[in-house]
């Protein structure tokens, strides 16, 4: 291809969500980037030529030529920079940028920032509810729904949250967060990463030059190395220190609490489960540093619904409850769903599981199914793999689809059981995505239950 000829110019690799926010955002500056692709058909590819006829879209095999001619590569999160000519282009010297840096420049809110295996997404969308209710104009997104530079759009903002992936943060260099947490490090990824240590170091990229850090008691791989005087809080399910947030037995009740003080009882709050005990603990402890007024928080706690996909009751079938959690996409995430559901001992859970690997180990599902399990009803690509390490301990049963998983799943359950979609798993062996795996199942669920289901 014929490169213009100007003393500096940037590419663009990957027209998703997050490299079209990125294209437009340049843009709008007057700069004129080169675009690629390693897809031959991009699905933003229409998109893309109708907003910019103006640029060109290289698919297909990465030019290794025009990447180690830039002045910087602009790597969308979906691209692994270990590819060969990312990669080649990086070791000559060509700078490194990512849609979080251009943001983080562009933006002059304060960014409260969010990471972890699990949960990250539910925290921020909590912690902007939060935001919200204290009269912030908040823009919420990054990894969560809206890319970052489109927030921009939004602008002036009193406050932007953003999730971050790993994939992000590997790729970040300006982030300074006001506040920046990481909620949990769990095996996740590990189809991308060489070691549990690559995941590790991605992950705390986020602390770099950040305000005031927030990191889980419950979790020493979150813990930050933290200069002298540097200003941090911890939340987790033990008695806080001052200063720091946890859950204190008082009068009968169970009660979220920054040191001595008390602030909500848990069956107060609309989202249940241990797991969600976190997820609040830390969006306050976020909210706190922020400088959200108290009031506004505990209405947030009161009144904050969850997100679609992640853990949401869908029906009540014979005394048999369904809960859609598709969004548990790996091993923790997917025992944190079933200690959240398990409410009691009683409680037994049938659980659906299996998808695209993604190089992961599924030992650790076994205890907590061991624990809390009926039964396991698998599917997909992973459904050999998990069979081996649930097996010795519940009943394992096989389904070719998610109709079949669930009418398997409603065989064996038993009346007060949970059936839990919550397959640990990527989709995309099977799906389009994790919405459309679950809205498949409460299809099925809806299909199998009639009149039945409330």
């Amino acid at each position: 291809m014929t490169l213009i000829a100007t003393d500096r110019y940037r590419v663009v690799v990957g027209m998703g969500q997050t490299g079209l926010s990125a294209v437009r955002y340049l843009v709008a500056k007057g700069e004129s980037p080169v675009v690629m692709d390693t897809r031959e058909q991009p699905p933003l590819l229409e998109t893309f030529r109708k907003e910019f006829p103006q640029l060109s879209l290289v698919t297909g095999v990465l030019d290794a030529a025009v990447l180690a001619a830039a002045d910087e590569l602009i790597v969308s999160p979906g691209v692994a920079l270990e590819t060969p000519a990312i990669a080649q282009a990086l070791a000559k010297g060509v700078t490194l940028g990512s849609d979080v840096d251009l943001f983080c420049e562009a933006c002059d809110a304060p960014v409260l920032a969010i990471t972890g295996s699990n949960g990250k997404s539910t925290v921020t969308a909590w912690v902007g509810d939060m935001a919200q209710r204290a009269g912030k104009r908040a823009g919420v997104g990054g990894n969560l729904g809206t890319p970052a530079l489109d927030l921009l759009k939004d602008a002036p903002l009193d406050v932007a949250v953003l999730e971050l992936s790993s994939f992000q943060l590997e790729r970040v260099h300006a982030l300074a967060a006001d506040v920046a947490t990481i909620l949990n490090i769990t095996p996740d990824h590990q189809d991308r990463y060489a070691d549990m240590a690559a995941y590790h170091r991605a992950k705390h990229r986020i602390y770099k030059g950040a305000r005031h850090v927030v990191y889980s008691r419950e979790d020493a791989l979150t813990q930050p190395l933290m200069a002298v005087g540097q200003s941090a809080s911890s939340f987790g399910l033990s008695e806080p220190d001052l200063g720091h947030w946890g859950i204190r037995q008082q009068d009968g009740e169970t009660w979220l609490c920054r040191g001595i003080d008390n602030w909500l009882p848990v069956s107060a709050m609309r989202l249940q489960g241990r797991h969600n005990w976190l997820n609040a603990l830390a969006a306050l402890a976020i909210g706190e540093a922020a400088g959200f007024a108290r009031q506004a928080m505990l209405d947030s706690l009161q009144g904050f619904a969850g997100l679609p996909h992640r853990c949401v009751p869908v029906a009540t079938i014979n005394g048999v409850h369904f809960v859609n959690d598709s969004k548990g996409t790996n091993v923790g995430a997917s025992i944190a769903a079933i200690e959240g559901v398990a409410v009691t001992p009683a409680v037994r859970v049938v659980l659906i599981a299996g998808g695209e690997p993604k190089d992961q180990s599924f030992a650790d599902l076994a205890p907590v199914m061991a624990r809390h399990g009926r039964s396991a009803i698998l599917i997909g690509k992973a459904a050999g793999e998990l069979a081996s390490v649930l097996a010795p301990v519940v009943p394992v049963t096989h389904a070719g689809s998610m109709p079949d998983a669930v009418a398997k799943a409603q065989q064996v359950a038993h009346a007060g059981d949970v059936v839990l979609l919550s397959p640990a798993c990527a989709s995309f062996d099977m799906f389009r995505d994790y919405a459309d795996r679950g809205e498949h199942f409460v299809a099925a669920v809806k299909a199998l239950g009639g009149a039945h289901a409330s």
